[in-house]
């Protein structure tokens, strides 16, 4: 009978665990098509833009990310108080995480502003700079509502209301295709404004997709109940204080994670623009993989963070190990398609019958090879992540994040790309050991954590954020 019980609870949480994770995990990867499709289309405008609008594209992404990573803290306080049945919580905890998209939006616009200066610092060739900045002046005013859609895409995941993102994110990015189109190449009567044209389809895309949800919210009968934009103008310290003390931590974590692929791009770039250029292949193509499983860590979130504010710790454990589980069985599947059809996969980006791009693509399908396998350790990694953010414990996560991206990734992919001679494949292989690492530890972390809290552990370095 227990046994009956068990199988029947976890069929359960795998059903609500799914009502969540499809339309967020489908929202991630249709968004990040926005980066693919421009990734595509700047291949075939020629290697040079390639090069420098990848480059252009995972910098400003990094950015991006990170700020977004600060705001998340919104997410799991949301799905706590929507656990405990705290409604005014639930629309004060909105309201702050818009203020605080505000607050971050205008440094990183600075920053993107600015991003030409680091990146001839770091050794780039000026002409692809000058390229990349072409890009980064448009884009940049795409960061606010890319910082506020995220804060209402975790209030609405937060309150199991997910399907809209999927809808928005989806027309977002059929509306982010036909402006690369117009704009970039130059149709329907405007001029061709190449890579310029593509961040000013994105930027209008972020724009369109954070109006399209908060109109959503607004009119829609059950999320209007929560009033979020009523007195939007008021702050709560206290409660920014608390997003802050908990988004802060994520942000620095997907700093330190998309980091490594900056970094590492940047080490690609000083390499050659060939080996730059298949590098943006492969990461571009994983990038959209990864949509899955941090589609799939949103929903994990959501779900242990509405346990968690049921007090019901075993409710908890179990929706974070099934999550695991399927994120772990689909990266496998993913893995295989990616190492059956490597060429097919290359050849959406360049022409494969065009003897110039014969060594792009010589360097490129082996880095795709081992990016494939470590997408299965992505996979563990991103929701064991997600489920440690549902109990609230971002801060040893971070610094577990440090140690295993830039401590084993970094430094293992240096040593095997410069002193093995191993190249852009040995820096491949350097960030799979890295998320490799980051894996091991998360899925670690979480189960130490339930242990103690179920033992009601008095121990401080087993409770969250000691």
């Amino acid at each position: 009978m227990a046994l009956f019980t068990v199988r029947t609870d976890i069929r359960t949480e795998i059903k609500e665990f799914l009502k969540l994770a499809i339309p967020l995990v489908s929202a991630q990867v249709a968004q990040s098509a926005t980066g693919f499709v421009d990734t595509v289309m700047m291949g075939r405008l020629g290697q040079e833009i390639l090069a420098a609008g990848g480059l252009a594209s995972i910098t400003f992404l990094t950015l991006l990310t990170t700020g977004s990573g600060i705001v998340m803290g919104v997410s799991p306080l949301v799905a706590e108080a929507y656990g405990a049945n705290q409604k005014t919580r639930v629309e004060r905890v909105a309201r702050q995480g818009l203020w605080i998209a505000l607050m971050l939006a205008i440094p990183l616009m600075l920053m993107v502003r600015h991003l030409d200066t680091l990146m001839l610092q770091l050794g780039q060739p000026e002409s692809l700079v000058k390229l990349a900045d072409t890009y980064l002046d448009v884009v940049l005013w795409g960061v606010f509502p890319a910082l506020g859609f995220a804060v209402l895409r975790g209030v609405v995941s937060g309150v199991s209301q997910a399907r809209p993102v999927m809808a928005i994110v989806i027309s977002g990015t059929l509306f982010n295709i036909v402006g690369n189109y117009v704009l970039g190449y130059g149709k329907l009567g405007f001029p061709q404004m190449g890579l310029a044209g593509l961040a000013l389809a994105s930027a209008l895309t972020f724009w369109l997709m954070f109006l399209a949800l908060a109109i959503y919210i607004f009119r829609h009968p059950k999320l209007r109940q929560y009033r979020i934009f009523q007195e939007i103008y008021r702050l709560r310290p206290k409660i920014i204080g608390e997003l802050l003390w908990l988004g802060a931590p994520i942000g620095v974590a997907t700093a330190l994670e998309y980091g490594l692929f900056n970094i590492v791009t940047f080490l690609m770039g000083t390499l050659g623009t060939d080996v730059l250029a298949a590098h943006q292949i492969v990461l571009q193509t994983t990038i959209v993989i990864y949509m899955v499983p941090l589609g799939m860590s949103y929903a994990t979130t959501v779900r242990v963070g509405q346990w968690f504010g049921q007090l019901d710790l075993a409710a908890a454990k179990r929706a974070g190990y099934v999550s695991m589980s399927l994120g772990t069985g689909l990266m496998v599947l993913t893995a295989i398609a990616l190492l059956i059809y490597p060429q097919q996969v290359v050849g959406l980006f360049i022409d494969l019958r065009n003897p110039a791009n014969a060594s792009v693509l010589s360097i490129a399908v082996p880095m795709l090879s081992i990016a494939a396998l470590g997408e299965i350790l992505d996979g563990v990694q991103r929701t064991a992540n997600g489920a440690l953010q549902g109990l609230q414990d971002t801060r040893i996560p971070m610094l577990l994040g440090f140690l295993a991206y830039w401590g084993a990734g970094l430094t293992s992919g240096y040593l095997l790309g410069f002193h093995f001679g191993l190249g852009g494949v040995g820096l491949w292989i350097g960030q799979s050991i890295g998320l490799t690492t980051a894996a091991v530890f998360f899925t670690w972390r979480f189960r130490e954590i339930i242990s103690c809290k179920q033992l009601q552990s008095s121990l401080c370095s087993c409770t969250p954020n000691s």
